[in-house]
């Protein structure tokens, strides 16, 4: 069968299984993630994901680790802070989600014992469908830090990118998606953070993604921002494709894509998840079709959710992931 002209996805976690954190254990975990990348192919997904279970971590299994499973292994990272250490951190802006840092920087920042092609490889063999991996962006990551050691944000990012960078060229997978969710309330900074985040795009060896969000903390917005601001980062980026909120947003920041370069393609949150109601396969048709109205048709090349799917259930999710492939069928007259 002929591969469709927009793609499905998801943009990478998936609700932890109740029972593996009960047993968790390295056999569990591989069982867990054969479970939620099944329920992937069997909804239709076009390129699936590990549901960031290779991040799982029993000591903090409510969480998916955007940041503690890549920050922790670092070297230069400590994760042991004074108090007025804390009440720094919780002085700098935009961190109010956080209790603390996910560190504090007191060296040159390295790999450490990070590991991330190890987790591909973990992950790679358990799924005959294309997969991507995903990684958090430097620049979200030095946004989570105490720096006790550069005193220059943009140095210390460009440190995070180069350890990033060193893990993706070891990493074969089909697509690779470095996931954004800071610099939307930021945008004081997108004159530079296409630097860092550059230097991690070119290291990665498939297709090239940058998934960008508003925020999803317990079921939360964090940033406030709009998207016409970071059209200008958004162009200066290396990168095939992104991978964009819009379902909670509404679709009335669209016409601003237009000034997108036109070799960058497309994808577009159709699924709310951020909303326990399940989408039909007719309100996502219609979310495609404005889409494809506003910017056309070879502007658009991936639906997929507005976000990680780890704070809904699993019965909702599988839902909305169903409705997804459902609707983008509907358009497509499949």
């Amino acid at each position: 069968m002929a591969k469709p002209s927009i793609l499905t996805t998801v943009v990478g976690s998936y609700p932890i299984p109740s029972w593996l954190p009960i047993a968790a254990s390295t056999p569990a975990l591989r069982d867990a993630i054969m479970v939620v990348l099944k329920t992937q192919e069997l909804a239709g997904i076009d390129v699936v994901a590990d549901g960031e279970l290779s991040r799982f971590d029993i000591n903090h299994p409510e969480t998916n680790g955007m940041i503690d499973h890549f920050i922790r292994p670092m070297s230069g990272i400590q994760t042991g802070l004074s108090r007025s250490e804390l009440e720094a951190f919780r002085k700098q802006s935009g961190m109010g989600f956080r209790t603390q840092p996910a560190g504090v920087v007191r060296g040159p920042i390295g790999e450490g014992s990070l590991n991330l092609p190890a987790s591909w490889q973990f992950v790679k063999p358990l799924t005959t469908s294309p997969m991507k991996f995903t990684v958090t962006s430097p620049y979200m990551l030095a946004k989570t830090l105490l720096d006790c050691h550069y005193g220059d944000l943009r140095l210390m990012t460009m440190d995070l990118a180069t350890v990033l960078a060193a893990q993706m060229r070891a990493i074969d997978a089909p697509v690779v998606q470095v996931d954004e969710a800071n610099l939307t309330g930021n945008p004081e900074d997108a004159h530079w953070a296409h630097e860092p985040i550059n230097v991690v795009l070119d290291a990665i060896r498939g297709k090239r993604g940058l998934h960008l969000c508003f925020g999803n903390y317990g079921g939360q917005s964090i940033q406030r921002g709009h998207w016409r601001k970071l059209i200008g980062f958004l162009n200066e980026l290396r990168v095939d494709h992104l991978v964009l909120e819009f379902a909670r947003r509404g679709y009335g920041e669209l016409k601003t894509f237009k000034e997108l370069r036109d070799d960058i393609a497309l994808g577009v949150g159709v699924i709310d998840i951020k909303d326990n109601e399940v989408e039909t396969p007719d309100e996502v048709a219609r979310r495609i079709e404005l889409s494809v109205k506003a910017l056309g048709e070879k502007r658009i090349r991936w639906v997929h959710p507005d976000c990680g799917f780890w704070m809904l259930s699993r019965s909702v999710t599988d839902r909305k992931m169903a409705a997804l492939v459902a609707g983008r069928n509907r358009f497509l007259g499949r």
